[in-house]
């Protein structure tokens, strides 16, 4: 569902451009507003999120998709965690769906996708497993990497249940915005896959804003 937001860019109380391939790593208080803008379009942001006072509770697939009724996220959708509570809302998006089962990019999963010389290419895991290590007062390890969402990603669920990667249907500066309902460690990698369509074969920066409650 396309919901446009009254939030304006020169009010948040911060902002950062993420480069692709680069990582976004920040606590996201309960009751503020977290937008992820796609700034030149058909990229994809790979996000994981965890309660942030136990990272043993964190963003559950499976729940989402139950509780809501959906495969898509979009304005309306509600995150759930792992322990089925609800982390954070989606209250406004002009891109319209976002996927929550394609899963993330990996050098294991790109040499079998694609072909065995991509396995050395930076992969999504790559940015997390990075952020984790930069910043250990986090408490999260590799062990931690679970379920993510691909905002922006475009992921269709085919006729016999299988999945496949198509061409995005975002465009430059669509965004989505989340409200807190705890608070939440927010893990974005903003995606380098070069090997299929999510980020249109050439990826590039997104923007996080932040408004306080």
């Amino acid at each position: 569902m396309i919901k446009t937001s009254e939030r304006q860019p020169q009010q948040a109380q911060f902002s950062q451009l993420v480069g692709a391939g680069d990582y976004f790593f920040r606590v996201l208080p309960r009751g503020h507003t977290l937008r992820i803008v796609d700034t030149q379009g058909n990229q994809a942001a790979d996000t994981l999120f965890y309660a942030a006072a136990n990272p043993a509770e964190r963003y559950s697939a499976c729940d989402t998709i139950s509780r809501n009724g959906n495969l898509y996220l979009s304005a309306g959708s509600t995150l759930v965690s792992s322990e089925q509570r609800p982390m954070l809302s989606i209250v406004a998006d002009t891109c319209g769906r976002h996927d929550t089962i394609g899963g993330a990019c990996a050098s294991e999963s790109n040499t079998v996708r694609y072909a065995l010389d991509t396995r050395c290419m930076h992969a999504c895991r790559d940015s997390w497993m990075l952020a984790i290590s930069d910043n250990p007062d986090y408490g999260l390890d590799k062990r931690d990497i679970t379920h993510n969402i691909n905002f922006f990603m475009n992921v269709p669920v085919t006729p016999e249940g299988g999945l496949t990667f198509a061409d995005g249907i975002s465009a430059p500066g669509k965004y989505v915005e989340l409200t807190a309902h705890m608070d939440v460690t927010v893990l974005i990698s903003n995606c380098p896959q070069l090997n299929n369509p999510c980020n249109g074969y050439d990826p590039t920066p997104i923007e996080v804003l932040v408004w306080d409650a």
